[in-house]
């Protein structure tokens, strides 16, 4: 009687897991026939003479022995064969040549047996469990899940699943103004699942385009169905996003569809990513027409593509600068990424004294290479360009230290007062030798205006003298 609760606490358990876990119940069936099949084989050399029914939901597990009958004398084999006297005993009709099924119960494999049985079951099934849940969440990855915060730790939290099923979403992969509470659901995309040494982690994220194109297909039905498609997406978590969308239908309108009247549509989608602002623009195979989108609402003057490096210059006037590179350059940023191309913003020289200006690239003797990329993401190509922005605002805008601005700043001022000095010296000389010109040339003018007055004077002697 013991061991019959114990099998049918033997099976219990696992049903439970199952339940838990939701491990389908053919593949549970197909583990315990195998376990018990192995711990047969052990015991009586083979099991192919022994069926075994499983019911894993009541907790019902049967052994069935099949063995020919022989006679009491010819026994050579107790598991293959059973004696004439012992079939009879099970039935009275049985005859030699005859075969018996009979029913065994675990007692005949032993406790030590049972138990060890038990504990293979568990860690397979626990195995088992493990690999279901990799493939699962490796199928779903690039998927929108939502699951109960759980944990919170510092550098990320625990969440479980509808199944209880453990996810994790890192610091690193939380937009910077996400705050979550114990008990609060959140939803992230499936980054990736990792599988070290069996232990599979489900690792999600909130920052990643993906996350954003998922919740454009679930907010936005034309996006769903296919009619709108979208091309690229660049994003700086928590601060603005840049997506570019197509449809295949001329009579629709992308932009406006994913916008929606008011911007119904996709103020759910800001919501979701602590107020991320989205601007949404029309692709284009038009390379141009693509950066000059990408860098609204700056408009442009003029561009020059260079394929060949994936770059772009852009030309626009100076008051329009400051919209083209953005707060902090999210917006140039986010057009390069957007387009795929390194995008460079040049003021447009419209002041013909701009003409003795002087480019950063002539200064890379004396300042840093990078400095200088630094100065030009925030449309600073020129000197004149960064004296005129001033030392406050190249400080908030550019990427650099203060020390590092002060140095520049002291460069190009230096450079311009050598030339303004060298200017005043070149002036000085000049001026010089025009006063020596301008007395050189008033003595012969003078000497030329004493011997005309001579000549003159003579002939009009002369002249005198032979009229009278």
């Amino acid at each position: 009687m013991g061991k019959k609760k114990e099998t049918i606490s033997l099976i219990d358990t696992f049903s439970e897991f199952n339940e838990l876990k939701n491990i389908d119940k053919a593949t549970l069936i197909s583990v315990l026939e195998e376990s018990f099949r192995n711990v047969i084989s052990k015991n009586s050399g083979t099991d192919e003479n022994y069926d075994i029914i499983i019911n894993p939901d009541k907790g019902d597990l049967e052994i069935w022995r099949n063995r020919m009958v022989v006679e009491d004398d010819a026994l050579e084999d107790p598991n293959l064969e059973i004696s004439l006297s012992e079939a009879q005993k099970i039935d009275e009709d049985f005859e030699v040549g005859e075969e018996v099924t009979d029913e065994v119960s675990l007692e005949h494999f032993g406790r030590r047996t049972i138990l060890n049985l038990r504990q293979t079951l568990a860690s397979k099934i626990l195995e088992l469990e493990k690999d279901n849940l990799y493939n699962k969440y490796k199928e779903k990855v690039g998927e929108i899940v939502s699951g109960e915060v759980y944990q919170i730790w510092k550098k990320e939290l625990l969440l479980l699943d509808d199944e209880h099923n453990e996810l994790i979403l890192p610091k690193t992969e939380q937009i910077p103004s996400d705050f979550f509470r114990k008990g609060e659901h959140a939803r992230a995309v499936v980054a990736r699942v990792e599988n070290k040494n069996n232990n599979p982690r489900i690792i999600l994220s909130r920052t990643s385009p993906v996350f954003l194109e998922r919740l454009f297909e679930q907010e936005i039905p034309e996006i769903a169905d296919g009619l709108i498609t979208i091309k690229g997406i660049a994003r700086i978590p928590g601060e603005r996003a840049k997506v570019a969308v197509e449809a295949y239908d001329d009579r629709i309108d992308p932009v406006g569809a994913c916008v929606g009247m008011k911007g119904f549509r996709i103020h759910g989608i800001v919501r979701e990513l602590r107020n991320e602002n989205i601007d949404v623009i029309n692709y284009t195979n038009n390379t141009t027409l693509y950066i000059q989108r990408a860098l609204s609402p700056a408009r442009i003057n003029s561009i020059t593509v260079r394929e060949e490096e994936r770059r772009a210059e852009v030309f626009l006037n100076p008051e329009e600068v400051s919209l083209a590179i953005g707060k902090g350059g999210a917006n140039i940023k986010l057009a390069s990424m957007l387009t795929g191309y390194n995008i460079e913003v040049f003021r447009d020289i419209i002041d013909e004294t701009d003409e003795e200006d002087i480019y950063l690239d002539e200064f890379r003797d004396e300042v840093d290479g990078w400095v200088i990329d630094q100065l030009k993401k925030i449309g600073c190509s020129t000197a004149k360009n960064v004296l005129a922005m001033g030392r406050e605002k190249i400080i908030r805008e550019a990427d650099l230290e203060e020390s590092t601005v002060d140095e520049v700043l002291a460069i190009l001022r230096y450079e311009f007062e050598e030339d303004d000095d060298t200017d005043m010296d070149r002036e000085t000389d000049i001026d010089a030798d025009m006063e020596l010109e301008s007395d050189t040339d008033a003595s012969k003018d003078t000497d030329s205006y004493v011997a005309m007055d001579t000549e003159m004077d003579g002939e009009m002697e002369k002249g005198e003298e032979e009229n009278y």
